[in-house]
């Protein structure tokens, strides 16, 4: 599980009220709480501080959105949201 754990990162929310949608990991707080988005109800201003254990970790990321968090350049909630659209439907 934590082999794929990286900012850019996509991750399913097992349990709480935003269960059943797919995030992106934004920030890793420490070893048992990330911070995610979706770019709709949780926005890059205000990040969901979330449990690993309520995640389910999908083997894959969005590469383009971790450079960019990585190098501190600006990003849109639009970006996060088109590319969350395959998982999330269209949101």
């Amino acid at each position: 599980m934590a082999e794929s754990l990286d900012v850019g990162s996509i991750a399913f929310s097992k349990s709480g009220r935003d269960s059943g949608r797919y995030y992106v990991i934004v920030e890793i707080v420490n070893a048992d709480f990330v911070k995610i988005v979706d770019g709709k109800t949780r926005r890059l201003e205000k990040p969901k501080l979330k449990k690993l254990k309520h995640l389910k970790l999908v083997n894959d990321s969005l590469p383009k959105i971790a450079e960019k968090l990585k190098n501190n350049k600006k990003i849109f909630d639009a970006e996060i949201r088109s590319a969350l659209r395959d998982y999330n439907g269209s949101i």
